[in-house]
């Protein structure tokens, strides 16, 4: 009856453990609902653009927002891109005053 016990307590503290183990490392770590894992070769009409985010894992890449809303990766090398990174900063800071 003691060895049941025991062993029963041992199950229930590894639970416990393995839950809150799982727990905190899901809660510690920031997880994207959209990541880039290809990259469009269109150049994208910048007056559509109303966000970025930049991302370097799992590939380096610029994650443009439309006014639709939707999410398009590019690479950040090219000159439009850096151009419209620009503009959006701009309209960003004309918004704020």
């Amino acid at each position: 009856m003691r060895l049941h016990t025991a062993a029963i307590l041992l199950l229930f503290g590894l639970g416990i453990f393995a839950a809150h183990t799982v727990k905190g490392s899901a809660s510690s770590q920031s997880m994207r609902k959209f990541s880039c894992v290809t990259l469009s070769t269109k150049q994208l009409n910048i007056r559509n653009l109303v966000s970025y985010e930049k991302q370097q894992v799992p590939t380096n890449a610029i994650m443009f927002v439309t006014a639709g809303g939707i999410k398009i990766c590019v690479s950040p090398d090219q000159r439009w891109v850096k151009t419209a990174i620009k503009r959006i900063d701009e309209r960003r800071v004309a918004k704020r005053k």
